[in-house]
């Protein structure tokens, strides 16, 4: 059997080398890469930008954006509402720039969701810098068009939701740990850690998840002996823990009165907000793990989880669409380069990246369950072996048509297409693979089936083209059906990330998913509700903040909720503090029986707003039992419903 040929070297790794190293990318840029690259940016802008006045706030996250827009405690530290009494569920970082923006903006929807449309297109201009920077321009174009068509992406750049910023802040650590492996310099490797420990801040414990990896990469491709990299490394680890629990400290030593009680916590600590709320109960049956409230573990069970989480009918369309030609590509980038040098740049790429996708795998098909929108964070590393495994096929299949100075080979007839006697296989292969596994992926629902007929047909046309090129043909035609063939692969996901641009076809909005999996949410269009934004309250909540306005006489909070799902219409209407009972899941132990009753003594508090859908609490008990039940009517509804309005102190 005929040995592979070594691969030709990519765009990043030609010309001049100094140990078989560069120390930046290629200077001879084709003239097609900017406009090129502009045309993705432009693509990228337009699908996550789409309607942004209408995006998809999370409700939850949403009240919480305008709240913090309006008072340094609650931006600092995620208040619920304006006076920041109570948190929310997760560390503030990755709503600053949304609240930021609605201070400067005011309180508009689009103000809220821009900063995820800019989060969305710096992660595709920054991945396309990075692969460039790894395996050459043909790699990062093919890379960043992958990344700005994967379906979960465009929908979760229209929501307000943690990943994107999770995803961006990850991607340039990749960026920073291949520079400090190209160029043995210190402060790159440094910078890595810097930016998973801001990551830490916007998604807390998954942010380490790429830290194995990282290690390893260096360890296995860094220059230097092995105890200094292991220093460095060492090192780097430190930097990435004290920026990430910079926040959690700072809660921690502030005194319990000077800032808002940590959501999800029975203990308002935040090491159990971190490590308890937001990490073991996500891994265990123990839903008070670590002091987190009861519940939450269960709360959170989606379904989404076990070794085929990512090919199953919700998650697969959602993000799997080059998965086979990911694994693949990771696999040959490997075994293909195993005799080069241990610092061989190009393998230790298809390491970080396949590490990347592998831990990320493993973690979520081990968790509770997860959202499909959390699978985003791996979009990235698919998208980057996508990009770096064509090229590196490409590289092998050019390579079997270069002229051979120092022989006159003359083919046989029957074998005029061939060189040394065989095809080269990899790239035609890695098509149809794709191509292939996009008609698997689709074939259920059929959402796009008037696009299946046009993906078969590129496929045959790139792979028919390529597998029957020979000394004589053209290198127009070679780069035609090389262009089929990459089409054919992006042309089914493509019609499922543009269905996100219509809200029939992106999900909830806390749960966002592009295609007939959000469809499922509502029968027909006219059944789907109108997304209400900051300051759009509808009838019902406008007459309720009405009524209590105006019989407000100078109390701290308008109103206290059972639970956040009460409260989020109003805090989204109207920046008022709100005493939020229970949390998110409304079985946060604050505030206390006693605490609500010194409140309402104090005409700190007057009104109260219970619901039958959250949960009884020791404070729910307390205002059902000293509280006045106010007619339904009274604050503009025909009937009690599920919600029922209580006078605490109706002698005022």
């Amino acid at each position: 059997m005929t040995a592979i040929p070594a691969a030709r070297p990519t765009g990043a790794h030609r010309g001049r080398r100094t140990a078989g190293r560069r120390s930046g990318p290629p200077e001879d840029a084709p003239r097609w890469e900017r406009p090129a690259l502009a045309a993705v940016l432009v693509v990228a802008t337009v699908l996550y930008a789409w309607g942004i006045g209408n995006a998809a706030l999370h409700p939850f996250y949403g009240a919480a954006i305008r709240s913090m827009s309006e008072s340094w405690r609650a931006f600092f530290f995620g208040g619920l509402d304006a006076s920041g009494s109570i948190s929310i569920d997760k560390l503030p970082g990755a709503f600053w720039p949304d609240a930021v923006s609605v201070w400067l903006f005011g309180p508009h929807t689009w103000a809220a969701a821009l900063p995820q449309v800019v989060e969305g297109v710096l992660t595709v201009w920054l991945l396309h810098r990075i692969v460039r920077a790894w395996a050459g321009p043909f790699a990062a174009l093919i890379a960043a068009l992958t990344l700005t068509l994967t379906p979960v992406t465009v929908v979760l750049n229209r929501a307000t939701i943690p990943d994107t910023a999770l995803t961006l802040l990850l991607v340039a650590a990749a960026g920073a740990l291949q520079k400090a492996v190209r160029t043995e310099r210190l402060l790159p490797l440094i910078t890595c850690g810097i930016w998973v420990g801001l990551a830490f801040q916007a998604k807390m414990l998954q942010a380490w998840l790429v830290l194995p990896v990282f290690a390893a990469v260096y360890q296995l491709a860094a220059p230097g002996t092995r105890l200094n990299r292991a220093l460095r490394v060492l090192l780097a680890g430190a930097v990435a823990l004290a920026v990430s629990c910079s926040w959690v400290l700072i809660a921690w030593v502030t005194p319990a009165a000077s800032r808002p009680y940590l959501d999800g916590t029975s203990n308002n600590d935040p090491f159990t907000l971190v490590f308890g709320y937001n990490g073991l109960s996500r891994f265990s049956s123990d839903a008070t793990a670590f002091g987190a409230v009861a519940g939450t573990a269960a709360s959170r069970t989606t379904g989404n989880t076990g070794w085929d989480m990512l090919i199953n009918h919700t998650v697969g369309p959602q993000i799997a669409w080059f998965l086979p030609l990911a694994v693949l590509a990771a696999l040959l980038g490997v075994v293909w380069r195993a005799g080069r040098p241990r610092t061989d740049l190009l393998r230790a790429g298809f390491v970080m990246w396949g590490g990347w996708l592998a831990i990320h795998t493993l973690v979520f098909s081990t968790s509770n369950g997860n959202h499909a929108y959390y699978t985003a964070v791996i979009a990235p590393s698919l998208a980057a072996l996508a990009g770096g495994g064509l090229a590196l096929f490409r590289a092998e299949y050019e390579a079997q048509y270069e002229p051979k100075p120092e022989a006159h080979y003359e083919p046989e007839p029957e074998a005029e297409h061939e060189v040394g006697g065989r095809r080269p296989l990899a790239l035609p292969a890695a098509i149809t693979l794709t191509a292939a596994w996009a008609l698997v992926l689709d074939w259920p629902t059929r959402f796009v089936s008037w696009l299946l007929p046009v993906a078969v047909m590129l496929a045959l046309c790139g792979v028919v083209g390529l597998w029957s090129r020979g000394p004589r043909t053209s290198p127009r035609m070679v780069r035609a059906a090389l262009a089929a063939g990459i089409a054919a692969t992006l042309v089914v996901p493509a019609g499922w990330a543009v269905s996100g641009l219509n809200p029939l076809y992106a999900g909830a909005a806390t749960s966002p998913m592009a295609g007939p999996v959000g469809k499922s949410y509502y029968a027909h269009p006219r059944h789907a509700p109108r997304r209400r934004g900051l300051g759009e309250p509808n009838a019902r909540d406008t007459a309720l903040l009405d009524y209590l306005t105006a019989h407000r006489h100078g109390e701290k909070y308008l109103v206290a909720t059972q639970a956040a799902y009460t409260a989020e219409p109003l805090l989204r209407a109207k920046s008022e503090p709100i005493l939020v009972m229970g949390g998110f899941t409304g079985n946060t132990p604050f505030p206390t029986a006693q605490q609500l009753g010194s409140l309402v003594t104090t005409d700190q508090l007057r009104y109260a707003l219970l619901t039958a859908q959250r949960p009884t609490t020791p404070a729910t008990t307390w205002v059902k039992s000293h509280c006045t039940r106010i007619r339904p009517t009274a604050y503009g509804r025909r009937t009690a419903g599920t919600f029922a309005l209580y006078d605490c102190n109706p002698q005022r």
